[in-house]
């Protein structure tokens, strides 16, 4: 790969634990395989596999890098065997097995997609890996309800800000979760048609009152996965992302099966590399023209210089961001 340096700056962990165990480095230049494109990073975005990863609790599936980052934007540089659809020069954005934090990353070909028509190179590292979830959770291979009522806990967040988003363009009536009126301002701004103050209303009363909801998106777990239950109308699916009060819980299953309710959950990292590709494939396809007409848009909620990652993990876990933090190189 002539013309590209040897070594590249990083960001790696010292131990499992927290923020202040992130600290920059050096490594070589990762090798671009058959079927891989090897990007010059522009941005990579910060997600909530990370902090886990950085916990100790999230490694990365055998062969991939040990370096946090599941999605980034920037420029081909270098393209391995049989790689067709991409050449140097082009600006993509990627989802990766990790490795984000860093220069250069080497990424399957075909997990990378276009720059949305009017993003932002920058901002577009803040969109695989949310709409990759959201996308191969509520809607691949999914037919939606008619007038359907879909219920995003989180809103204000990564996941919950492209939820909010696809479920409108998609024709869904959106509730959703957040903790503060500056929240609720922000998510009315994406679509959502009811903003529901988590600390003085009752998500489940309310979202009854709407009809009961035909698809729920939880990151919350602990006594959410109760109370979703009994915001669900009958037939309804509930899709479980992340635990973010606790993954055990005591519940009477009963409504389930009165319901019919469809529980179910996932990580993408662990799916297979088939999978992605089908999922790229879909948004290319479906999704990525309604950035093009203004339907959807990147939110950031800061840019941060990579070597401040840790930084970058205390604001993500405060819980006060609207939308994507982002770290450039």
């Amino acid at each position: 790969m002539s013309g590209l340096p040897e070594t590249m700056s990083v960001v790696e962990m010292t131990a499992p634990g927290g923020p202040e165990v992130l600290i920059p480095g050096t490594r070589p230049l990762p090798a671009c395989g058959a079927g891989e494109v090897l990007i010059r990073v522009t941005a990579t975005g910060v997600n909530g596999p990370d902090m886990v990863q950085r916990r100790g609790h999230y490694p990365p599936p055998k062969g991939a890098s040990d370096l946090l980052g599941l999605e980034v934007s920037g420029e081909v540089v270098a393209c391995g065997d049989g790689v067709t659809q991409w050449t140097p020069g082009d600006r993509i954005c990627a989802l990766t097995n990790g490795g984000g934090y860093a220069e250069f990353v080497a990424v399957d070909a075909s997990h990378c997609l276009p720059i949305p028509q009017g993003v932002d190179e920058v901002a577009a590292a803040g969109l695989p890996e949310t709409f990759f979830t959201v996308w191969s959770n509520v809607f691949l291979d999914h037919a939606l309800p008619k007038d359907g009522v879909f219920l995003v806990h989180g809103g204000a967040g990564g996941i919950g800000s492209t939820a909010i988003q696809l479920g409108k363009v998609m024709g869904l009536t959106v509730l959703t979760t957040v903790g503060d009126a500056e929240a609720a301002e922000f998510v009315t701004s994406l679509g959502a048609d009811r903003a529901i103050n988590f600390r003085s209303e009752d998500f489940v009363a309310l979202t009854r009152e709407a009809g009961g909801a035909d698809i729920i998106l939880d990151i919350i777990g602990g006594d959410y996965v109760a109370r979703n239950i009994k915001a669900a109308r009958h037939d309804a699916r509930l899709i479980q992302l992340a635990f973010n009060m606790g993954s055990k819980v005591e519940i009477d299953l009963m409504p389930v099966m009165l319901k019919r309710l469809s529980y179910t959950g996932s990580t993408l990292r662990s799916r297979p590399e088939s999978f992605k590709t089908q999922v790229a494939e879909a948004l290319r396809e479906t999704v990525w023209p309604f950035f093009a007409n203004g339907k959807l848009r990147p939110v950031t909620h800061r840019v941060l210089p990579m070597a401040e990652a840790a930084e970058a993990h205390r604001l993500m876990e405060a819980g006060d961001h609207h939308g994507k933090i982002l770290l450039r190189p």
